[in-house]
C-alpha cells in the first residue's frame, strides 16, 4: 500500500529491472560511440594503438565473461544468487568510468600503458555487475511470455539512458571544460558515473529473484552442455552480427559528423510564419536514434508474439540492410540532412526491436539446456550474451578505427588544425561512408543467414515449458 492505494509489485519490478540497463547503457553507449575518438583526438593515441586496445580489452572479456557467470551461477545469499552483485559492485563501476576518461600528463607510452589498464578495469568492473544484472532475467520469472516483458522494460529504459547520456555528453563536455578538452570530457564522466551508481542501487532495491535454480553438475559438465547447445551456438553468431551493426555505425558517426557534415550545419523547420532551425551534430543524431529504439522496444512484444520471435528477427535484419545500403546514397546537402535523420530514426526503431528480443531468445536457450542437460546454468549462458556484445564492439570499433586508417584518415591535431588544411582524404572519406551503410548491411546479412537455423520456435518453447513445469513441481515434493 501506498498513500492508501495498492501498488502492482510487478510493474515496480519491471521498473526497477530497467534501471539496470539503464545504467548499464548509460556508460556503454558512451564508450562505443565516443571512446575511439576520444582515444584518437582528445587522449592522443593513433588509430592503430586506439583498435588495438579495443581489441585486446575484449578479448579478455570473452574469459571473465564466463568466469563471472560460472561464480554467479554458484553465488548463495539472503538475496539470490545474482542480485547482490548490483549493490556490492556498483560502486567500482563508476570508479572505472571516470578513470577511463582521465588524460593523464605523461608520455606517449605512460598513457598508452595507462589507457589499457583502466579500460580492462573498467570492462572487468563491467562484466561484474552486467552479467550477474543479465542472467536475473532467468529467475526473476518462470513465464517465457513475461521474460519478454521484463526484457522489453530494461531495453526501454536502456534506451532511454542513452538518449540522456549521448544527447548531453558534448553540452555536458562544453560546459564543464570543453569539447576538445581532456578535462571537459573527464567531469563529464563524473556526472554520468554519479547517475549510474544511484541507477544500480535503486535497481538492486526494487527488484526480487522468484525462482530458486540450482546447478546439479558440476562446472566440467556445464560448460561441456554449453559447447553442445545448439541453439546457444547460433544465437551468439546472430547476436555477435547484431552488436556488430550497432557498434560500426555508432563509432563511425562522430568522425562522420567531424569530417563529411559541415561544421554549423542545421536541420531548418518551417511552420507558419515560424522558422526553426537546430544544429545538426553527432549528440543529436545519436539521441533521435535511443528515442526510435525506445519506440522499437514498445513494439517488440507485441511482434514477437505474433510473429514469433526468429520471424521477428530475420524481418527486422532484411528492413536494416535494406536501409543501410539507402543511407550510402543521401546527399550532404539541408534536404539530405533530414533524410539521414528519418534513416536514423527507421533503423533505430528496427534496432530497438532487436535488443529486447535477443535477451528474451537467450532466457529460451536457458530453459532449453536446463530441460536437455538439467544444468542450471543461466548465469553462463547470459555471460555469453555480454561476451558476444563486447565482441561485436571490439570487431566493430577496431575495424572501423583501422579502415580508417588504412584509407588515409588524419588525426594529428597539427595537421587538422593548420589554417592550410584541404580536409581529409577522398578515400578516406569513402570509407567513411561505407562504414555508415554498405558494411552494416553485409552484417545483416549474414545474421539472417546464420539465424534462419535457429530451432527454438514459438511451439518448441511451449513444449519445454511445459516439461520444465512439470519437473519442477514433481522436485520441490
Amino acid at each position: 500500500m501506498v498513500n492508501g492505494k495498492i501498488v502492482n509489485i510487478n510493474w515496480l519490478r519491471h521498473i526497477g529491472y530497467g534501471f539496470g540497463d539503464m545504467s548499464s547503457s548509460m556508460f556503454w553507449k558512451i564508450f562505443s560511440y565516443y571512446l575511439p575518438f576520444f582515444y584518437s583526438n582528445i587522449f592522443g593515441l593513433s588509430l592503430k594503438d586506439a583498435g588495438i586496445i579495443l581489441l585486446v580489452t575484449r578479448i579478455w572479456d570473452a574469459v571473465s565473461d564466463p568466469m563471472m557467470g560460472i561464480l554467479a551461477d554458484r553465488t548463495r545469499t539472503r538475496w539470490g544468487k545474482y542480485r547482490p552483485y548490483l549493490l556490492f559492485v556498483a560502486p567500482l563501476f563508476s570508479i572505472a568510468g571516470i578513470l577511463l576518461f582521465t588524460t593523464p600528463d605523461w608520455s606517449y607510452g605512460a598513457k598508452l600503458v595507462w589507457a589499457y589498464v583502466t579500460y580492462i578495469l573498467m570492462m572487468t568492473v563491467y562484466t561484474g555487475i552486467n552479467v550477474p544484472y543479465g542472467a536475473m532475467l532467468g529467475v526473476m520469472t518462470a513465464d517465457s511470455n513475461e521474460k519478454t516483458v521484463y526484457s522489453s522494460f530494461r531495453m526501454f529504459f536502456a534506451y532511454g539512458g542513452s538518449f540522456l547520456a549521448l544527447f548531453l555528453w558534448e553540452p555536458l563536455c562544453n560546459v564543464l571544460g570543453g569539447y576538445n578538452s581532456p578535462q571537459g570530457w573527464f567531469r563529464a564522466m563524473v556526472v554520468i558515473a554519479v547517475a549510474c551508481f544511484v541507477l544500480f542501487i535503486v535497481c538492486f532495491l526494487l527488484t526480487r529473484e522468484e525462482l530458486k535454480t540450482v546447478s546439479t553438475v558440476s562446472i566440467g559438465s556445464d560448460f561441456k552442455a554449453l559447447l553442445c547447445n545448439r541453439p546457444w551456438w547460433l544465437l551468439i553468431g546472430a547476436a555477435l552480427c547484431f552488436n556488430l551493426f550497432c557498434t560500426v555505425r555508432g563509432a563511425t558517426v562522430a568522425y562522420y559528423f567531424a569530417d563529411i557534415i559541415p561544421q554549423g550545419a542545421t536541420l531548418n523547420f518551417q511552420f507558419s510564419s515560424f522558422n526553426f532551425q537546430f544544429l545538426f551534430y553527432a549528440g543529436l543524431f545519436l539521441a533521435v536514434g535511443e528515442v526510435s529504439n525506445m519506440i522499437g522496444v514498445a513494439l517488440c512484444v507485441p511482434l514477437a508474439a505474433r510473429f514469433g520471435k526468429k520471424s521477428t528477427f530475420i524481418a527486422v535484419n532484411i528492413g536494416l540492410c535494406i536501409l543501410s545500403v539507402l543511407f550510402f546514397f543521401i546527399p550532404v546537402s539541408p534536404a539530405g540532412f533530414w533524410l539521414m535523420l528519418v534513416a536514423q530514426v527507421l533503423i533505430s526503431v528496427l534496432t530497438g526491436v532487436m535488443s529486447p528480443l535477443v535477451w528474451s531468445m537467450y532466457a529460451d536457450v536457458s530453459d532449453y539446456a536446463e530441460q536437455r542437460f538439467r544444468t542450471a546454468s543461466t548465469g553462463l549462458i547470459f555471460s555469453s550474451s555480454s561476451m558476444a556484445q563486447k565482441f561485436g564492439g571490439a570487431i566493430g570499433g577496431s575495424a572501423a578505427l583501422w579502415l580508417l586508417a588504412a584509407f588515409g584518415y588524419i588525426t594529428d591535431p597539427a595537421l587538422t588544425a593548420a589554417a592550410d588544411f584541404a580536409g581529409q582524404p577522398e578515400a578516406a572519406l569513402m570509407c567513411l561512408r561505407c562504414l555508415m551503410s554498405f558494411i552494416p548491411a553485409a552484417v545483416s546479412v549474414t545474421a539472417i543467414v546464420v539465424v534462419s537455423f535457429y530451432p527454438l520456435t514459438t511451439a518448441r518453447m511451449r513444449e519445454i515449458d511445459e516439461q520444465l513445469q512439470t519437473r519442477r513441481a514433481h522436485e520441490s515434493v
